[in-house]
C-alpha cells in the first residue's frame, strides 16, 4: 500500500518562503502524475501542483508564478517550493498521486501565513 508523509510546514510572513516535502513509500497501482492539494478551513481539498511522469509541471493559476514542484528521479520524494507567500496561501498540504489514491492520505504539513 503507498503511504505519503508530509513535512515542511510552518509559520511565515507574506511574502516568504517554504519547502515543503513528501516521502513516498510503497509504489502506486498506477498514476500519471505526483501532485501537491491544500485544505483551507471550511473549504474543500483543492489541486496545487503537478509533476507529470515525464518531468511536466502544472500549477493551479492561484499559485502560477510562485510556487513549483520538483521529484527526485524514482518518485520517492516529491517537493513543493512556495515563495512569496500570500495569507490565503494557508491550509494544511497533502501530496497524493493524480488522480489521487483515495485511502492513502497521509496526515498533511500545516502551512499558516500571518504576519
Amino acid at each position: 500500500q503507498v503511504q505519503f508523509v508530509e513535512s515542511g510546514g510552518d509559520l511565515v510572513q507574506p511574502g516568504g518562503s517554504l519547502r515543503l516535502s513528501c516521502a513516498v513509500s510503497g509504489r502506486p497501482l498506477s498514476f500519471n502524475a505526483m501532485a501537491w492539494y491544500r485544505q483551507a478551513p471550511g473549504k474543500q481539498r483543492e489541486l496545487v501542483s503537478r509533476i507529470w511522469v515525464d518531468g511536466g509541471i502544472t500549477v493551479a493559476d492561484s499559485v502560477k508564478g510562485r510556487f513549483t514542484t520538483s521529484k527526485d528521479g524514482v518518485n520517492s520524494m516529491v517537493y513543493l517550493q512556495m515563495d512569496s507567500l500570500k495569507p490565503e496561501d494557508t491550509a494544511v498540504y497533502y501530496c497524493n498521486t493524480n488522480p489521487p489514491v483515495a485511502n492513502s492520505w497521509g496526515q498533511g504539513t500545516q502551512v499558516t501565513v500571518s504576519p
